[in-house]
């Protein structure tokens, strides 16, 4: 779901209204917050002029134009009330711990650059979600920000070679098929490059690498 640059409203100003602000802000939605309170870290999101925040209790209306909704409130006559203008106005919503009111299951999610790797129990366990995305958080770290951001770098260079569908999927196979993460959460650039070369072959690819290198 493309959420960047759409209104999305989260109403609540806890712990779990700061995760989902959170998860809506890393796909460059356009965030609204309805509490009378904010957390530490919402409260440092405001002030960074990431989120825009109405301080008191949620009203009816307060979700005309929302292209999202999140209902993140320990009130269930809130939690509620929400559900019902969501309804009639047949918008997304997401009720934290309340599965039989949502029409959307926000997945838990772990974020390495443009890499997303989502876990989700169907709003039967978040608990169980948030577990598995710790240990996916443990598995794959930073070093697989680097190597989509290499992948990416290199995938122009293969198609335009103009050698056919065929050829380029066996050259990307190919540079998958190494441990390529495990080389450069290593710092092992050497096997790194030498693997390039003896799929791609080309000055511009080696310098590719080099550049991916630089930036870490």
């Amino acid at each position: 779901m493309q959420l960047a640059r759409r209104p999305c409203v989260v109403v609540g100003g806890g712990a779990v209204a700061r995760r989902k602000v959170e998860g809506l802000l890393a796909c460059e939605a356009a965030v609204t917050v309805i509490s009378p309170r904010l957390d530490g870290e919402l409260e440092r999101l405001r002030q960074a002029g990431a989120l825009r925040w109405l301080a008191r209790e949620y009203r009816e209306g307060d979700l005309a134009g929302a292209f999202l909704v999140i209902a993140a409130t320990d009130d269930e006559g809130v939690q509620a009330r929400v559900h019902a203008e969501a309804e009639r106005d047949n918008l997304l919503l997401n009720v934290a711990d309340v599965p039989k009111w949502c029409n959307l299951i926000l997945p838990a999610v772990v974020r390495r650059g443009d890499l997303s790797l989502a876990v989700s129990t169907g709003g039967a366990s978040p608990a169980l979600a948030a577990r598995l995305r710790r240990e996916l958080e443990d598995s794959y770290g930073d070093e697989y920000r680097v190597l989509l951001a290499l992948l990416a770098a290199l995938r122009p260079l293969v198609i335009d070679r103009g050698e056919g569908h065929q050829v380029n999927c066996r050259c990307f196979k190919e540079l998958v098929a190494a441990d390529l993460a495990g080389w450069i959460r290593e710092g092992r650039w050497d096997l790194v490059r030498e693997h390039v070369e003896e799929c791609i072959g080309s000055p511009q690819a080696l310098a590719v690498v080099d550049r991916i290198k630089n930036e870490g």
